[in-house]
């Protein structure tokens, strides 16, 4: 009630009935995206639950791209699937990028969707204020960020040829179907199912897993459990499991 208020006063709407009839009507088809945006929650910050990045750089790309220097001949493909204003993208894309620069040929691409449109425009940028950044090592700031001048002097962007490799899509992870056909190596949808009932959290996990590829990874908040939810995945560590 509190974040769409500010929908009430700007449309000059009396109650919450009347939003909601102006949303079924064909005047409010727009205000749905501005719904959307006002009630998505996007607490994010660079390396956040630092255990997944670090299971993902020692134990998750030395295992599927191969200790030994060889690549998969395949890209290897990571989802972040609520990746908010792109913190947890970027961070899975530094250390993709650091990691697997030693292994010749090895391809890989990272898919960043959110149900915001506006928070997704925001993150495709690649743009972020110093504080934003200031949990990244010294040495991954100045090999993977630009600094900006004169108007954008106390901004950094990431480098293209690491933003080359990332697609946003504006997307609802309950919808029916995705518009894609590939599967993902590893999948990031973290603190989004604290949000759903039990059902809603049934039907996001099938959906999920079956956009992992076999022996693929699934990683979800510390905050949040696949307890009571029936599903066929290994669990590795606390919020992190594997198909089998």
């Amino acid at each position: 009630m509190g974040r769409l208020s500010k929908r009430l006063r700007k449309l000059d709407l009396p109650s919450y009935k009347a939003y909601i009839k102006f949303l079924d009507s064909p005047a409010g088809e727009d205000e749905l995206v501005d719904m959307i945006d006002s009630i998505s929650t996007n607490h994010t910050y660079f390396l956040r639950e630092i255990e997944h990045f670090n299971y993902l750089s020692d134990h998750i790309l030395p295992k599927m791209c191969g200790d030994n220097g060889s690549a998969q001949k395949k890209p290897f493909r990571v989802w972040s699937a609520a990746c908010s204003s792109g913190e947890e993208s970027y961070s899975i894309a530094l250390i993709l990028a650091e990691k697997l620069k030693p292994v010749p040929n090895q391809r890989w691409s990272i898919l960043c969707t959110d149900i915001s449109t506006k928070i997704l425009e925001k993150a495709a940028t690649g743009i972020f204020t110093a504080d934003r950044i200031d949990k990244i090592s010294k040495y991954w700031r100045t090999r993977y960020f630009q600094k900006g001048r004169n108007g954008s002097k106390g901004k950094f962007r990431i480098i293209p040829a690491v933003r080359n490799q990332m697609v946003f899509r504006p997307i609802n992870l309950l919808q029916p179907t995705y518009p894609w056909k590939v599967s993902f190596e590893v999948v990031f949808c973290r603190n989004v199912m604290i949000y759903f009932d039990r059902p809603t959290q049934q039907e996001l996990v099938d959906k999920l897993t079956a956009s992992i590829v076999p022996g693929g990874f699934l990683m979800i908040g510390h905050s949040e459990s696949l307890a009571g939810v029936n599903h066929s995945l290994e669990m590795i560590k606390p919020a992190i499991y594997r198909k089998s």
